[in-house]
C-alpha cells in the first residue's frame, strides 16, 4: 500500500499531514531573510526655564514725598522691572495695605497715584517717560486693589515705570501732618 492510498483511506490523517505541511511552510516563509534596520537618538536632554524678576530698587521705596500740599506739585519716582529669566510671563503690580497715621482721616484716600509704563529698554538704553506712555493705574492709593496687569514680558525684557503721587485738592485741614506708607509688590506668573 502506497502512502497516497494510506492518506486517502484515512482522511483525518491526510488533513493532519496537510496542516503540518502548511505550518512548516509558514514558519519557513515567516522567518525568511527579510532586511531589517534600526536607528537611535541617544543623550536627549531636557531643562526647565526660569521666570525671575530684577527690580532696580529692590528693598527701597520707588518714591518718597514730603511736604505735599492739596492740589500742589506731584512727586515722581521711577523703577526698572526686568524679566531676568528665560521664560515669558505675565507681570503684575499690587500694593500692601496702606498704613495711615490717622485712621479717621486716612491720607492714602487723598493721595492720587498714577503708574505709567514708560516702555521697554533697548539694550542698555532706558526709555524716556512722557505723556504718550501707557497708564497702568490712576486713582488714589487706597482705591488700588488687587493685581494690576502690566502685560507679558519675554525673557530678558525690561520696562521702566514712573510713579506719580499728589495730594488731592479736596484734602482739608483734617489731613494736615498726615502720613501714609505702602509697599508695592511685583509678581510674574
Amino acid at each position: 500500500m502506497s502512502r497516497f492510498q494510506v492518506l486517502a483511506d484515512r482522511p483525518r490523517l491526510a488533513l493532519g499531514a496537510l496542516l503540518t505541511l502548511l505550518l512548516a511552510t509558514a514558519a519557513v516563509v515567516g522567518s525568511g531573510a527579510d532586511f531589517t534596520a534600526s536607528s537611535a537618538n541617544p543623550s536627549n536632554t531636557f531643562a526647565s526655564g526660569t521666570l525671575t524678576i530684577a527690580n532696580s530698587k529692590e528693598g527701597t521705596a520707588v518714591l518718597t514725598a514730603t511736604g505735599l500740599r492739596p492740589g500742589g506739585t506731584a512727586a515722581t519716582g521711577t523703577v526698572d522691572i526686568k524679566n531676568s529669566g528665560t521664560l515669558s510671563g505675565g507681570f503684575t503690580v499690587s500694593r500692601s495695605t496702606p498704613v495711615d497715621s490717622d485712621s479717621a482721616n486716612p491720607l492714602s484716600g487723598k493721595l492720587n497715584l498714577t503708574i505709567v509704563d514708560c516702555g521697554t529698554f533697548v539694550g542698555a538704553t532706558a526709555p524716556t517717560c512722557d505723556d504718550t506712555d501707557d497708564t497702568m493705574y490712576t486713582g488714589t492709593i487706597a482705591a488700588m486693589t488687587g493685581n494690576k496687569a502690566l502685560g507679558t514680558y519675554a525673557g530678558g525684557e525690561q520696562h521702566r515705570y514712573q510713579f506719580t503721587v499728589s495730594l488731592d485738592s479736596s484734602a482739608d485741614n483734617a489731613y494736615q501732618g498726615g502720613n501714609s506708607s505702602v509697599k508695592f509688590d511685583w509678581n510674574a506668573a
